[in-house]
């Protein structure tokens, strides 16, 4: 083989290289991408499997000593005003109210000390463009109708596995709403009407206007607490300068 020939013959490999070399990173780039649009219709597939087959947890709700009207806890004359604003799918907001909220209820609200009230502020159907967690609201102030919302309350975040919208369907928010014995008659034509949707949008309108950017967010005589462990302390202080 003559020296011109052996040339031509390794260009020709080289050349046959880096078009392989192209085709495989073309390839790798484009299986990439179609992962990064799969993937999350995978997960959502798979919460909203899990969510199916998962059965609604029925509890047994914190005993409260306290004066309970509606979404309210504690004597309105109280020296200290704690308010509280959630989200029922917010998995933080499930955190302070398993850890943090029975102790200062039990603490403070059934003493006399607080006068404690939740209010709706919702944050995560706009991140996933449904109404989960406005339905949630609903609910459970049809809930509050009966006197049950803070049973209704724990019942929603004991069922919070995921901030998925499919743990909280109209039938699961029914399911939870027949396991604490609620007149389910009152419940689902309070529910379907969303008889309480303009309650719902003032807590959110006062939330906007408290330019309120996180969940929960919780106001000790209105002073926002960047740590819901410290909730306990602040009430001190504020009963101390009382």
């Amino acid at each position: 083989m003559s020296k011109r020939q052996e040339i031509r013959q390794r260009r020709q490999r080289e050349r046959m290289r880096n078009r392989i070399l192209v085709i495989l990173l073309v390839a790798a780039g484009a299986l990439l991408i179609a992962f990064a649009f799969i993937r999350p219709m995978v997960l959502q597939t798979q919460a909203t499997v899990s969510a199916t087959l998962s059965p609604v947890i029925v509890i047994t709700p914190q005993a409260i000593n306290a004066r309970v009207d509606g979404v309210h806890l504690g004597d309105p004359n109280a020296p200290v005003k704690v308010d509280v604003y959630e989200d029922f799918r917010c998995s933080a907001c499930a955190t302070y109210t398993q850890n943090y909220e029975p102790q200062i209820i039990q603490a403070y609200a059934e003493t006399g000390k607080v006068y404690y009230t939740f209010h709706t502020y919702l944050v995560i159907d706009s991140h996933d463009n449904t109404d989960a967690s406005y339905r949630s609201a609903n609910a459970a102030m049809c809930a509050a109708e009966q006197g049950r919302f803070w049973e209704y309350h724990e019942t929603l975040y004991a069922n919070q596995v995921s901030e998925s919208a499919a743990l909280f369907s109209d039938e699961r928010l029914r399911t939870m709403a027949q396991n604490i014995n609620l007149d389910m008659t009152k419940f689902n034509q309070c529910y379907q009407e969303k008889r309480y949707a303009s309650d719902v949008q003032k807590d959110i309108s006062e939330g906007n206007a408290l330019n309120l950017t996180f969940t929960p967010s919780i106001l000790v005589d209105g002073t926002l607490m960047q740590d819901y462990g410290k909730v306990g302390a602040a009430i001190d202080t504020a009963l101390a300068g009382k």
